[in-house]
Parts: structure tokens; sequence; C-alpha cells
């Protein structure tokens, strides 16, 4: 697992050993698929580690659709006798030389924000808002640790907060 200087106390997951056989669903985006794929295959690596099952993966085409497809996922396990935990929601945004990326990141930000305020369960941002390329796999192993991990510690955490137990 990466360290950051800058997340020590979310990195500490001593408390996480007696989580058992947490349920979490991830939605992932095309749109900058890479940096993507890395920041759910870390996700991964934690969820297995504490014996965790990934119950849905679903892709939509960019950081805008996923608040939509949170709702689809959700829409789609209320009926369903296993259900997830948490939902892990991940993307990239970068920069460009329009406004768009404000208006992307503010949308998706705005719509995360907002399923964590209606739905039952934690909707964790897993979401890079980026200047350059190399500033997301800064996050991705490098200096700032790896984002996708922590969005899996963190869904871990809110799992065990919201069974009643603490972090």
């Amino acid at each position: 697992m990466s360290n950051s200087n800058h997340s020590i106390s979310l990195l500490d997951t001593h408390k996480l050993k007696q989580i058992s056989l947490p349920k979490v669903a991830i939605i992932s985006t095309e749109w900058n698929d890479k940096i993507v794929r890395e920041l759910v295959n870390g996700c991964e690596g934690i969820i297995h580690m504490y014996t965790g099952e990934i119950l849905a993966h679903y892709v939509v085409p960019g950081c805008f659709e996923l608040p939509f497809g949170i709702r689809k996922m959700m829409a789609h396990f209320e009926h369903q006798e296993v259900k997830p935990e948490a939902i892990i929601a991940f993307g990239a945004v970068i920069r460009g030389g329009t406004p768009h990326f404000e208006y992307v990141s503010k949308a998706v930000t705005d719509g995360i924000l907002q399923l964590n305020l209606t739905l039952p369960i934690p909707v964790i941002f897993g979401v890079l808002t980026l200047d350059t390329e190399d500033q997301a796999w800064e996050r991705l192993g490098g200096a700032h640790g790896h984002k996708g991990e922590e969005a899996a510690i963190t869904a871990l955490k809110m799992i065990s907060m919201d069974r009643g137990g603490n972090f």
C-alpha cells in the first residue's frame, strides 16, 4: 500500500481487521481509462485484502454520468437479497484549455454529494481532478499515495461505522 504524508490517519487500518465480509460496488468511467483502471486495481486489492466482495462494477462514459449510473446501480440492487454496503465512484478529470473542467468537476462533486445525502449507503468519491496527467501518476502509487487504495479504505471505514462500529 502506498503512503502519503497527507493521509496518515486515513491509512490507519488496524480497526478494520475485524470487519467481516464487506460488500461494495464500483462504478468507473471510460474516459481517462488508464488512470481509472489503476484506481480500480488499487481499490480491488484492498477490498480483497479484507475479504470483501465486489458485487458489481458498472462503467459509464465519463464523470458527468457517474451520479446517474450510481442511481441506476441502486435501483438494480433495490430488490436483490444481497446489496452493497458502499459504492465507490472512480473517474479522472484533467484540466484543458476551456472551462469544461470546472463544469464537469462541479457537476460530479455535487451529484455525488446529493447521493450521499439521499441514499442509505455511502458513495465514496474516487474522482481525481487534475491539472495534468502526471499528477494522476503521483496519486497512483507516487508521492501522494494511491487514491484507489485510499477510496477502498474509506469505504471499509464507512461500512464499519454504518454497522455500528468505530474507525
